[in-house]
């Protein structure tokens, strides 16, 4: 590979775009291809926008200096991020799970950036071709990095960690997410494992949420651990209140007991922000500081956003769902004291043999806590037997909305990315 050559172009040009559409001049084009599209063939346009150099791994026939034909464009991507990230010596903390991981980065990054440079993950670039992009952003003056690593099958997390090589590692949960890939709910902790197993070989240092027997049994071979939690963490956490938002209350022997404000909805984020405040006590940011950056943190991107919409509540959760972010979400707003609850739940994907059965399971949930008010959308509802309405998308239920509009109610909005729930908020 042509590895020191595009390295010395990347410290000219510290700037890495895959596509044309947003390309800017003295940015480094890499021409990467996937089942619906060629990068190569952009080649051309690339260099009409004034790309600093072109990575193509197909003859274009274009004469031109700034062309460099590499085997593969995104192996060659790859390998400058595994470059530049041997050219760190600073904690890179790898974050991965089924539910609740994008909050987590977004929290310690919060809280790390209160005392260190601190480089993340941006929004979702969680995969093969985001967590290499994520390491080329980082600056020469990163005191910390925190990457995101999603997966939905075996062997992603362990290629990523070999791009990343994290030296801190936590794994939120392993829950009922991507069952098809993954191939059951042992496949997902195997999967998700290779984080811990890269962490045990490397010598590294795990944060464990000790209240998940599994995830204890998972990190075993890990030398240095840090638990968290309220089975074998140094501190206690507990929910105070839960409406609008959660209140924490932490109890520690040095710390005294501490009060958390956020705003963040459902008590399933509890271990979310434990993790956060564990990383922030262990690399030695004061407790105040830690308190200050979760109550500023606000999450978006329709991950448990709490909106206003005239006289209705509605938390939108719509990124993307899971058996088991389905089954918090719902009995969070069971939970929840309101004067009339609506949930629009749109459905699973990635579940493979397990999806009727997952989706008749949430459809036992909501009979069992006796929440009638529900509108199904999408996915395999449409195949499992219930006393809902039921939308094949979530377009389709603008009339339904319009005849029936919401008062004074609490209103979730849930489903996975691809049933494009949140398009629900638009017809109030």
């Amino acid at each position: 590979m042509h590895n020191d050559k595009i390295y010395k172009l990347f410290k000219q040009h510290p700037f890495i775009q895959t596509d044309t559409r947003l390309l800017k001049k003295g940015e480094i084009f890499f021409a990467l291809k996937g089942p619906n599209f060629n990068g190569n063939l952009f080649a051309s346009k690339a260099i009409e926008l004034g790309a600093a150099a072109v990575v193509v791994d197909e003859e274009t026939g274009i004469e031109d200096p700034k062309i460099i034909l590499v085997d593969n464009a995104l192996t060659a991507l790859q390998e400058l991020a595994l470059y530049h990230r041997k050219q760190f010596n600073i904690p890179f903390i790898a974050i991965t799970g089924s539910n609740g991981k994008t909050t987590t980065k977004e929290l310690i990054h919060a809280v790390l950036s209160t005392h260190f440079k601190t480089y993340t993950t941006k929004g979702n670039l969680n995969n093969h071709i985001g967590i290499p992009l994520t390491i080329l952003s980082i600056k020469d003056d990163a005191e910390m990095a925190v990457i995101e690593m999603g997966a939905n099958h075996q062997k992603e997390i362990e290629g990523y960690c070999k791009i990343a090589l994290p030296t801190h590692g936590i794994i939120n949960n392993c829950g009922k997410a991507h069952m098809e890939g993954f191939g059951g709910i042992e496949g997902v902790r195997k999967g998700k494992g290779e984080l811990f197993d890269f962490l045990s070989n490397e010598n590294g240092t795990a944060f464990v949420n000790s209240d998940l027997d599994y995830l204890v049994q998972m990190s075993e071979k890990i030398k240095q651990v840090i638990f968290y939690g309220n089975e074998k963490g140094d501190h206690k956490i507990r929910a105070i209140e839960k409406e609008p938002f959660l209140k924490l209350e932490l109890k520690d022997p040095g710390l005294g007991t501490q009060f958390f404000e956020t705003n963040l909805v459902g008590e399933y984020n509890c271990p979310n922000i434990d993790a956060a405040i564990t990383v922030g006590l262990h690399f030695d940011i004061s407790i105040e500081k830690i308190k200050d950056a979760i109550a500023s943190y606000h999450p978006d991107n329709a991950r448990s956003q709490l909106i206003q919409k005239g006289s209705n509540k509605i938390i939108l959760d719509a990124y993307n769902a899971n058996p088991t972010s389905m089954k918090l979400a719902i009995e969070n707003i069971a939970s929840m004291k309101a004067e009339k609850k609506i949930l629009f739940l749109g459905g699973m994907m990635e579940l493979g043999e397990y999806s009727i059965q997952e989706h008749s399971a949430i459809i036992d949930l909501l009979l069992k806590l006796d929440l009638q008010n529900v509108v199904l959308v999408g996915g395999d509802f449409e195949n499992a037997i219930h006393p809902f309405t039921f939308f094949k998308t979530a377009a389709d239920a603008e009339n339904w909305l319009k005849e029936k509009p919401p008062v004074n109610s609490l209103i979730l909005i849930k489903g996975s990315r691809s049933v494009k729930m949140e398009k629900i908020l638009e017809f109030f």
